[in-house]
């Protein structure tokens, strides 16, 4: 008898369980294409992929290319300043490598301080906030769509960004705006095309507006307002915005329901809800690297070298196929060591590792927290229906629905249902 196509392609993931059925389902909807030709050279450190490029599944591998500055750029043919340099111009921090990168980037620092991205955070911890109002609905015995939560608090974080009050309409076009953009990006497209440019300029153009006024009016209350506080011009303010809104929220509001769903389907709910913050965040470490928020990085090689005894030349396109790298450690499981080449590689390495990262974290946290404090009577959430999305950057469930329920009780269904 021949397994479900699903549940075979679900022990690439350490398994036919059911969360790595899911993982493979989510990853899937969103790169039809692309995600099968990564997969499709996991079992090689390096391999030259038609249409894609060289592909790097190895972590140790990938972290050398991530720090060798002088053969690898994120700058240059098949690089990310081809996808955003149209579209955000030249002075953010996705484009920019050198004296340049490092300024930008000490001057941005501040805003990613503990307290900073506490405080952005906090900005829906009002009785009327998002998150207060998931803890109530659960713990009143509603089901709710995390998914459409987390995109509500994520909406909120961006409206926080450009100077908006955090309204329902204002969170709803914000997130759509930022959608409409990163839904163009594909793996195998080495840019956007000239009429997906304009209308990205237009979409952004738009979402940034008040990000401007509140850089001119140089209120401190607002993150324009800081940029322009700690020296930043109008166009960098503007570019770092754009892309903190465009890159950032989508990957939080792709993770925590994944994170979730996955803590449900391998029964770690309970735990990873507890009060024990080390075994909490060992959780969040795992359920990052077996959901990788960045399937892949791109980098253009700028002087001719090998990678893992593979030529390249410059103007090639390395793809660091981090969703490899990092699903090469097994299923979920937070009880297991990570081995340290892996160690957040999704966030990249060296002078380009993810600068928002204690903010995503913070995001993190706050979701959590929230779901915790429903559960403070025993029970857990306990997932019901869910969607994967389709046509976005970043996998993610388009809905996933929680309500609390008995943790012993919690149904635990077939890799070969979920999957069908």
């Amino acid at each position: 008898m021949r397994a479900h196509p699903a549940v075979a392609r679900a022990h690439d993931l350490g398994g036919a369980a059911p969360e790595a059925a899911w993982e493979e389902r989510v990853q899937r909807a969103a790169h039809p294409l692309a995600y099968p030709a990564l997969r499709s050279a996991r079992n090689r450190p390096v391999v030259r992929v038609p249409r894609i490029g060289v592909v790097v599944s190895d972590a140790a591998l990938a972290r050398e290319v991530l720090l060798d500055l002088d053969h690898f750029s994120k700058v240059g043919p098949g690089a990310p300043s081809d996808l955003w340099t149209p579209v955000l111009g030249p002075s953010v921090l996705l484009n920019m490598e050198g004296a340049e990168h490092a300024a930008l980037r000490r001057a941005l620092g501040p805003l990613f301080s503990p307290r900073a991205v506490r405080e952005l955070v906090a900005a829906d911890d009002g009785d009327a906030g998002v998150l207060p109002d998931l803890t109530r609905r659960l713990a009143a015995g509603e089901a709710v769509d995390l998914a459409a939560v987390v995109g509500a608090q994520a909406g909120a974080v961006i409206c926080g960004m450009v100077g908006l009050p955090p309204t329902d309409e204002a969170v709803r076009s914000s997130m759509a705006a930022a959608q409409t953009i990163t839904g163009m990006v594909r793996l195998h497209r080495h840019g956007l095309t000239r009429s997906q440019v304009v209308r990205a300029r237009t979409v952004l153009e738009r979402l940034t507006a008040p990000a401007r006024i509140a850089y001119r009016a140089g209120d401190p209350a607002t993150v324009p307002g800081r940029m322009r506080d700690l020296g930043l011009s109008e166009r960098e303010a503007m570019g770092a915005v754009g892309a903190f809104v465009l890159t950032g929220t989508e990957t939080i509001q792709s993770f925590v329901p994944r994170l979730v769903a996955i803590a449900h389907d391998a029964g770690w709910t309970a735990r990873l809800l507890a009060d024990d913050a080390p075994l909490r965040r060992r959780a969040v470490e795992e359920g990052l690297r077996v959901t990788v928020p960045t399937p892949a990085m791109l980098r253009s090689v700028r002087a001719g070298t090998s990678v893992g005894g593979v030529p390249v030349a410059a103007g090639d396109r390395v793809v660091i196929a981090t969703v490899n790298c990092c699903r090469a450690g097994g299923g979920f499981d937070p009880d297991r060591s990570v081995d340290p080449a892996v160690r957040h590689l999704w966030f990249g390495a060296g002078p380009h590792f993810c600068l928002g990262m204690p903010l995503a974290m913070a995001q993190v946290d706050a979701v959590l927290d929230a779901l915790a404090a429903a559960a403070s009577d025993g029970r857990v959430p306990v997932v019901g229906g869910r969607r994967a999305a389709r046509g976005v950057l970043v996998p993610a469930y388009r809905s996933l629905e929680l309500r609390l329920g008995d943790p012993g009780r919690a149904p635990v269904r077939s890799a070969a249902r979920v999957a069908s």
